[in-house]
């Protein structure tokens, strides 16, 4: 049996490969040296994630590469996503780095689970098999669960976490579920293998309608969207705020990847019978989140509202690729999908990174009052959160502004004027609670008169973030060129 074996094509794997080695060298060196290695643990992580990214870019050729038998693929899609989430990342620890040293958080424990987050979503957005697929989703959101509750002090976290872990593994269940439904009626586990049963008609339709109501559900609770949102306002509010930050940003990229590759790469086809179903998600969060989070006092609950609003949005480019039948549009409604996940997962990095900046020892910005005066405080931090706010609200011109443009192009090309009518309608509808944001900011006295004390790394990344916001708002064609173009080529 051994003499047998060929070894696989490791290279689409490299960069998975490279960060689970050095997860191990980074626990050894946590063993050995203790406290003391605190600071190069964090940046061992930051070098890991570099080096990823340029295997990642070393490996790629634009290609389509399948190995590990079919189960794993390497395209320009997997590759383009691979980079934002190690950007991502990276942000991520450059801004929660002093917040975690002033309340005793900064153990290597959160690295680790956050590189190990960070491999899932790598294989969940380049698998092309159920299982790989799981596996992925698995070994992120257990480290997202354990990353929840790891201020073991607060009940608040505690809480969270336990909400967390429960809905997400009933949602795990049901995305396993319907993922057997699928495997059931076309008899392969292979996404590129489903796809090309359904294109020969070797399959129980019955069965997949079942099934694709499973899937949807599943990745619904995922993204966050109208009717399996309740965990995310509660999650959001419990976790600490680098958490927060985590969650709302690169986990986000990887659950697109998810759904991509199971609704277009896999069962495009069965389009007529999956777009309403998130066609009604789309609108009722888009509805839902505008409304709730003009009530909130907290930001990081108003932002947890905010962002189920923003996922419907990009929901609403992904149900209408197939119009009538035809999918003529389709690379320009996915390709508008993924803009806005990038431009989302931009906007929310900035939005919560100004908040951990403000936050020292003792004092968290949570509340709506703690952003008065800022412009006082601090002219520059004011204008990257006003840039955010402006951002989120779809304001001329940030990048915002163009994702949710192309979006509704999408939505009009494929004639849901109604839908449409509703989009705009409730996206003004949010532009009062972002607003609100910038009033609090620019015309209210100051509700605390510390200076604001950040780490010089922090303060040039925040500014390159709130930057790129404006910058990609005024010029975003080689942002939304370099989304069409990965999908092209990664296209089936």
């Amino acid at each position: 049996m051994l003499t047998n074996f060929v070894l696989p094509n490791l290279a689409p794997a490299y960069p998975e490969l490279f960060l689970l080695a050095m997860a191990c060298v980074i626990l050894l060196v946590d063993v050995i040296g203790g406290v003391a290695c605190r600071t190069l643990v964090a940046a061992l992580s930051l070098v890991t994630l570099l080096i990823c990214a340029v295997i990642t870019a070393g490996t790629a050729t634009g290609e389509t590469t399948m190995t590990f038998a079919n189960m794993f693929v390497d395209d320009a899609f997997a590759d383009l996503l691979k980079m934002l989430v190690y950007g991502a990342v990276a942000i991520v620890i450059v801004y929660s780095r002093r917040y975690l040293r002033d309340r005793g958080l900064d153990k290597a424990e959160y690295y680790l689970l956050l590189l190990f987050s960070t491999l899932g979503m790598m294989v969940m957005i380049s698998a092309n098999h159920f299982l790989a697929l799981y596996l992925g989703l698995e070994l992120m959101s257990l480290s997202i669960y354990a990353m929840v509750a790891m201020d073991r002090e607060s009940a608040r976290s505690t809480e969270a976490a336990m909400k967390y872990f429960i809905l997400g593994s009933l949602a795990s269940g049901l995305l396993l579920y319907g993922l057997s439904m699928l495997y059931g009626a076309t008899r392969t586990l292979e996404i590129s293998g489903v796809l090309q049963a359904l294109a020969m008609n070797q399959s129980n339709e019955i069965i997949l309608g079942f099934g694709l109501v499973f899937v949807v559900a599943g990745f619904a609770f995922k993204l966050g969207v109208v009717p399996f949102h309740m965990w995310v306002p509660d999650v959001y509010h419990g976790a600490t705020t680098p958490m927060t930050l985590f969650i709302s940003t690169a986990p986000k990229i990887a659950t697109f990847a998810m759904v991509l590759r199971l609704m277009v790469f896999g069962t495009i086809p069965l389009a007529p019978l999956w777009q309403p179903m998130l066609m009604i998600m789309a609108v009722l969060s888009i509805i839902v989140g505008n409304l709730a989070a003009i009530a909130q006092t907290n930001i990081k609950r108003m932002l947890a509202y905010s962002g189920i609003s923003h996922m419907g949005f990009m929901l609403l480019a992904l149900s209408t690729g197939v119009v009538h039948g035809h999918a003529a549009y389709a690379l320009a409604a996915y390709s508008s999908a993924l803009y806005y996940v990038v431009a989302y997962v931009m906007m929310s990095l900035a939005s919560f990174g100004v908040l951990l900046l403000m936050s020292r020892a003792g004092y968290d910005v949570e509340m709506l009052e703690d952003l008065k005066g800022l412009n006082q405080r601090s002219p520059w931090y004011a204008a990257m959160m006003m840039f955010v706010m402006f951002s989120m609200a779809g304001i001329p011109f940030f990048v915002g502004f163009f994702a949710k443009f192309s979006v509704l192009l999408s939505v009009i090309g494929a004639e849901f004027y109604i839908v449409a009518v509703i989009a705009v309608a409730f996206s003004l509808v949010g532009a009062f609670y972002y607003l609100r944001v910038v009033k609090n900011m620019y015309f209210d006295a100051p509700s605390d008169a510390a200076p604001i004390v950040a780490t010089m790394d922090a303060r040039l990344l925040l500014s390159l973030n709130g930057l790129a916001i404006a910058g990609f708002g005024l010029f975003p064609g080689g942002l939304m060129s370099l989304c069409q173009e990965a999908l092209a080529r990664s296209l089936y």
